[in-house]
């Protein structure tokens, strides 16, 4: 079965690499601009750029708002990355819109002191917290690398979400994983051949 992927597109930012991911690994891609055809997908992508009030309501006003929590919800497959992590969450430092609220807890700046910029761009390595049996990390282990560009970080998650974890100065959350909600805050379309092993992952999971 090829697998029907709808990226979310909310008119802020350049999809190309992510799509051309996912086509590269056999599925058929349609950029959304209308929450409507999401019936039609079998899978949701939605790489969030910009900023956290942006982003929140351009969703709030083209109803994505409430398509992605149903979703979710029900759930679905879906695939957040950098932003499309950092809404699913109830609030953020960077802007004063409510997030989503699908799962408890909220994002912050980076609070480092001296000797670490900000934003936390480039290559680091990720935890993924799963068995190595879980179909999610297959062929993916403690240590590879994925590249960051961001300077907010979900903190105090909810008891219970497994999150995946990296360290820049402190450790911070670099994903989540609840049942086939996947988010990542680093760019696997940006990370070579890992990056396309976390999609082909997550694409095995698509039905």
């Amino acid at each position: 079965m090829t697998q029907k992927i709808g990226v979310i597109d909310y008119g802020t930012g350049n999809l190309r690499s992510v799509v051309k991911a996912f086509e590269h690994l056999g599925a058929t891609v349609t950029i959304l601009r209308n929450p409507d055809l999401i019936e039609e997908e079998h899978a949701l992508v939605f790489p969030g750029q910009g900023t956290f009030d942006q982003c929140v309501s351009a969703l709030n006003q083209s109803g994505f708002d409430q398509a992605i929590k149903e979703w979710i919800t029900q759930g679905r497959p879906y695939f957040g990355i950098c932003l499309g992590l950092q809404v699913l969450f109830e609030k953020s430092e960077e802007g004063s819109l409510p997030g989503l609220g699908i799962f408890g807890g909220r994002v912050k700046k980076f609070d480092l002191g001296e000797g670490y910029k900000i934003p936390h761009m480039g290559w680091n390595s990720v935890r993924w917290n799963l068995p190595e049996n879980n179909p999610m990390r297959k062929n993916l282990w403690d240590g590879d690398q994925f590249y960051f560009v961001h300077s907010y970080h979900v903190v105090d998650v909810e008891p219970g979400l497994t999150t995946f974890t990296s360290d820049y100065k402190n450790t911070f959350t670099s994903g989540i994983l609840s049942d086939r909600c996947l988010a990542t805050q680093f760019h696997p379309e940006k990370s070579q051949v890992k990056g396309l092993q976390l999609y082909r992952n997550f694409l095995d999971k698509v039905s």
